[in-house]
């Protein structure tokens, strides 16, 4: 069994696709690491890769906005990508590169062991909630997949460009901090403090 820091020194030499050839830095995740509440996202943008930190440009900085928002703080949450380099021109990610990367996401998942996973962006939501996935019809919905809560809403870089979605991404905040809570509850208090 790895740990985090074990994967990470792995991820930051890791050469299992072509991707390696065009980063600057893998961005392995951030946060804390008994985390209730995982969120995950496509991959590196170019402000994470030039930093090798996840979620640091505008979108970053939306997403702390909005945790900040339901009383969440950045720091008890775990935040982290399907993949670990950054893809060329922010592309999509070819299958086979989320196919070749997946495998540090689950053990990411497996080591932090969080109540609620939330997935940024239809590509995340496609890679761990369900390959069928319509992110608009779909989104702030809750489910339960192998013992963990799960929801897809919209990614922040899609929120800042349409503003027509920054009601419902806001509203399914709201039901995270809400799931949280129920799930706090349920278990007398056994979570992360925030």
């Amino acid at each position: 069994m790895y740990t985090l820091e074990e994967l990470k020194a792995y991820v930051d030499h890791c050469q299992r696709c072509q991707l390696y050839k065009t980063r600057t830095n893998p961005v392995f995740g951030q946060g804390d690491p008994h985390a209730d509440i995982m969120f995950i996202g496509e991959g590196p943008g170019y402000h994470e890769d030039l930093q090798g930190e996840v979620f640091v440009g505008a979108s970053g900085q939306l997403l702390t906005k909005a945790l900040e928002g339901v009383g969440l703080s950045r720091d008890a949450v775990y935040i982290a990508n399907i993949i670990k380099c950054r893809a060329p021109n922010n592309r999509d990610p070819k299958p086979d590169e989320m196919e070749t990367c997946i495998e540090f996401l689950r053990w990411q998942v497996k080591l932090i062991h969080p109540k609620i996973i939330v997935c940024l962006g239809r590509v995340a939501a496609m890679n761990v909630i369900d390959k069928n996935i319509r992110i608009t019809r779909e989104r702030g919905n809750w489910q339960n997949k192998n013992g963990f809560w799960m929801m897809a809403t919209y990614h922040p870089s899609a929120v800042l460009r349409d503003p027509a979605k920054k009601r419902p991404f806001w509203e399914d905040f709201k039901s995270i901090a809400a799931k949280h809570e129920e799930l706090c509850q349920i278990n007398k208090g056994a979570c992360s403090d925030e």
